[in-house]
This record gives C-alpha cells, sequence and structure tokens, in this order.
C-alpha cells in the first residue's frame, strides 16, 4: 500500500512541476541514480533473510545422526559438544562455560553439512545455514550488517517458535574468517570478521536464547587465529574420509532404498572405493542404480557396483575408439603397470581395461588392502615402480614411450619429492623448500633411474606374459584381477581369445 502511495505521489509532483514549467528531467536523473543505488548496493542484501530449517513445519526431512555412517569419532565428539547445550542448566550448575563454535574440518563430499543439520535435530534448535560468500560485498558495511543478521534472526525466530536454542551454520568460512590483512586494500573482508568475533564474544550461558555457531571448512590454514581460539572455536572437529568399515556403512545407508540382488557384496566394494568421500560412495550407488535401469534389470546385481566405481572415479565410457595400434600399446602400457603391481603386493589388481574413460584411454585399477595413515620407503618406492612400468613395458616391447605416461611421471616425481621432504633420500632431513633447484632434480633423478632399473628386470622376464595379456586386452578390452594372476601364477590355463 505504501510502494503505491509513494509512486503516486511521485507522478503527481512531476505532472504539477511539468505544469509550472519546472525542468523534470535533473530530478528523473536523480531518481534513476538512486534506485541504480538501491538495486547496486543492496539494502535488500542489508535485510537478508537467510535459508532456515523450520522441521515443525517440514520444509526439510529431519535428519539424525543414524542416518549418517562413516564417522563414529565425529559424532561421538560432536554429541559431547552437543550436550552443554541440551543441558544448559547442569553445565551452569558445574560452572562450565558453554561452547559457542565448533569448526569442522575436512575434505568436500564427508557429510559437514549433514553433520551441522544432525546436530539441530538432536538439540531440537533452530537451524540457519548461509555460506562465506553470502556475507562477503564490494560495498564496505555489508557484510558486517549480514553478520549481525543472521545472529538476530536466529534470536528472533527460537523466541518465535518458542524453542531455547539455535544453531547458525556457516559452510566454506575461510571465505569469512581468512587471515585478517590477506586481502589487501579491500577492507570489507575484514570488517565483516571482526563482527563476526564480536557476535561470538557476545554468546552467554545466561542469555534466553543459547546460540551455537557451526562452522566448515576444508581449508582451515587459510583462517584467522583469532577465530580459532578457544572461547570462540572451541571444538574443531576433524570429518575424515571414511575407512573401510565406513564405507561399508554409509554404502549400506544408500542401497536401503534399492532392489539390490543377492549377490551384491557391499564389504567387497568398499574395499574398492578407497579415497571415496561419503558424496562418491552415494553416487556410486545412484550410479549402479541407473546402470541396472539402462539395462531393463529389476535387480541392482554387484556388477553394476563394480562398473558404478569405475564411472565415479574416471568418468563415462567415450565413444572414441583408438585404432589397432594404438590400442595395442595401451594395452601394453596397462599391463605393465598391473604386473608391477602384482610383484610388489600380490592380489592388488582389481582389473584391466582399455576401455576409453574421461580423459584416460585405459586404466588398471587397484584394490587397496588397507586404509593407509603412514608409508614406509619401500612403500613409497613400490608406487614409483607402478608409475614407470607402463612407459617401460612400452620402451621394451615397442621400442619407444609414447605421451600416455606424462601423468605416471607426474606422480612419480611428486612421490620421489615426498620422499626427500620425509628425510628418506641421501640428503637426509632436509627441507624441501631450501633445497638448490640443481641439487633436488639431481636426487629425483637418481631415485627414478635406481627404480627404473629395478622395474626393467621385471619388464624383460615376464615380456612374453605381457604380450599375450595384451593380445587378449586387444579382443576383450577388460581382464579381472583374478584371471590375470592365473596366468602370472602359471597355475591355470591360458587366456583364450575369442573370435
Amino acid at each position: 500500500m505504501i510502494k503505491e502511495l509513494s509512486i503516486g505521489f511521485g507522478i503527481a509532483a512531476a505532472i504539477i512541476m511539468v505544469q509550472q514549467g519546472f525542468n523534470v528531467i535533473p530530478w528523473f536523473f536523480m531518481v534513476g541514480l538512486i534506485l541504480v543505488l538501491y538495486y547496486l548496493v543492496g539494502f535488500k542484501g542489508m535485510n537478508k533473510s537467510f535459508s532456515a530449517v523450520e522441521s515443525s513445519k517440514g520444509s526439510i526431512e529431519k535428519i539424525n545422526f543414524d542416518r549418517i555412517g562413516g564417522h563414529a569419532s565425529v559424532k561421538k565428539e560432536l554429541l559431547e559438544a552437543l550436550d552443554f547445550v541440551k543441558n544448559s542448566k547442569l553445565i551452569m550448575k558445574m560452572g562450565i562455560r558453554p561452547l559457542k563454535g565448533i569448526l569442522l574440518v575436512g575434505p568436500p563430499g564427508t557429510g559437514k553439512t549433514l553433520l551441522a543439520k544432525a546436530a539441530a535435530s538432536y538439540t531440537e534448535s533452530v537451524f540457519l545455514s548461509a555460506s562465506g560468500s553470502e556475507f562477503i560485498e564490494v560495498y564496505a558495511g555489508v557484510g558486517a550488517q549480514r553478520v549481525r543478521q543472521i545472529f538476530n534472526q536466529a534470536r528472533e525466530m527460537t523466541k518465535r517458535q518458542k524453542k531455547s536454542s539455535a544453531i547458525i551454520f556457516i559452510d566454506e568460512i575461510e571465505i569469512l574468517g581468512g587471515k585478517r590483512g590477506s586481502h589487501g586494500s579491500h577492507l570489507e573482508y575484514d570488517q565483516t570478521l571482526n563482527q563476526l568475533l564480536v557476535e561470538m564474544d557476545g554468546i552467554s550461558c545466561h542469555d534466553q536464547v543459547k546460540v551455537l555457531v557451526i562452522a566448515a571448512t576444508n581449508r582451515s590454514e587459510l583462517l584467522d587465529s583469532a577465530l580459532v581460539r578457544p572461547g570462540r572455536f572451541d571444538r574443531i572437529v576433524n570429518v575424515d574420509l571414511p575407512d573401510v568399515e565406513g564405507r561399508e556403512q554409509i554404502l549400506s545407508l544408500h542401497s536401503r532404498n534399492k532392489p539390490l540382488s543377492k549377490d551384491v557384496n557391499l564389504r567387497a566394494v568398499a574395499q574398492e572405493t578407497f579415497g571415496f568421500s561419503g558424496a562418491h560412495l552415494e553416487s556410486v550407488t545412484n550410479e549402479a542404480a541407473i546402470l541396472a535401469m539402462r539395462d531393463r534389470k529389476k535387480l541392482v546385481n554387484h556388477r553394476y557396483f563394480i562398473e558404478a566405481v569405475d564411472k565415479v572415479m574416471m568418468g563415462e565410457k567415450m565413444d572414441r575408439k583408438p585404432d589397432i595400434d594404438e590400442l595395442w600399446r595401451i594395452a601394453i602400457h596397462e599391463t605393465g603397470h598391473a604386473l608391477m603391481s602384482e610383484t610388489i603386493r600380490p592380489g592388488s589388481v582389481s582389473s584391466i581395461t582399455t576401455t576409453s574413460r574421461g580423459k584416460a584411454l585405459g586404466y588398471m585399477r587397484q584394490t587397496p588392502e588397507k586404509d593407509f595413515h603412514l608409508y614406509t620407503r619401500e612403500y613409497l618406492e613400490g608406487r614409483i615402480d607402478i608409475l614407470l612400468a607402463g612407459s617401460l613395458a612400452e620402451e621394451e616391447i615397442l621400442g619407444s614411450r609414447s605421451t600416455g605416461a606424462a601423468s605416471d611421471f607426474q606422480q612419480a616425481i611428486g612421490i620421489a619429492k615426498q620422499l626427500i621432504s620425509s628425510g628418506m633420500s641421501s640428503l637426509g632431513v632436509v627441507c624441501l623448500q631450501d633445497v638448490p633447484g640443481g641439487i633436488l632434480h639431481d636426487v629425483i633423478t637418481n631415485i627414478i633411474e635406481k627404480e627404473e632399473n629395478k622395474v626393467k628386470e621385471i619388464i624383460i622376464r615376464y615380456k612374453n606374459l605381457i604380450k599375450e595379456v595384451a593380445d587378449y586386452l586387444l579382443i576383450q578390452e577388460k581382464i579381472s584381477g583374478e584371471a590375470f594372476r592365473k596366468i602370472l601364477s602359471g597355475c591355470g590355463e591360458k587366456l583364450k581369445v575369442s573370435s
């Protein structure tokens, strides 16, 4: 109503001014400029409404910790921190200072947002979520105003819903909470961070509404030290990639609503997915169901899960198909990788294929024996051997190398640097950044040459086997690790290439 009256009054005033002989063009220019500034500066942004979860209204499905798999220790630590919110009277009686903030640190896709939502359900709190980028604008003062806005909005909604606590979740907090002074002359970042620090300092256990800030980041090294000190973000919870038991649990949770065949072995799939996050594992179960539907099957069998792992890891199968000479070289290359992998750790090869996926013309997939957290010198040198074996097999059998090994070489150099930085090279304990470029190059070259000599001996010894497997891949495109091991051991029948 007020908007319509204002427009009507403005039009009437303009008509009267024209009748009185006034030049209204400058006035129109001024009004237009004000409207443009109103849009750009974002007075509406000053009153930004952050997304809120109101489970009582059914706007979002309620999430509890039982629906989040693979993070037993994380959930235990988080539940302990949330009990301070849930049992505020008890902690006041014990003289415990309430936690003001919890920082979730971990790679993308590990379930940090789900954990925050589950925390709101567990404490029966109002839940407001925002991204760090929603606070930052090019105009001074807007970010600080939005920080005040989200805290005020949380308190108002909590009172309106007659609850006692609110959780504010800020994703990608490194954008909002980066180290002060690292943004050059742009002080908007620093002003916004300062306002967040002030708001967190103002949280008290005596407040009518208990506010807890939960933030998530995968770049914790960028955060300002004033933000992560005790009294602001009191708990830093590491949400790492799940181990094999966690991956099996996550796969089970995401497979509950899918018609699985009796031959599906989720434990085996979990062992095939080393390094996968929860988001990757959800995608595996989804892609397996899609593949089954594509083949018009009523049940999702184990074969679809294995193919889904390849798809999530490497991408969709490509229509392009190399010519016979390139296929032969790819088969030789991938068989070289597989041979070295089995030599170093028997039973490690899951499959070898010359099928193009994504940017890879072919690949050899390994099955991790267990989840490693520490690496020995022998283990790292073995990884270099596997990476070099593909190119060395090409050179020994075909007489030359190809550009297909470029990525392998880069990874091998990276592992060589890891050996040097860990004090496992001839340089001893050194700082990698302090080693002169020439010396670093010489040490890396020596490490690579030493491993090449070891790999060449094995390639020469099994030269005929590599050709045999490559012949099979040329026709069938794929061989399982089990079949490859039968040939390698010499205790099984030779592969029969079907015409």
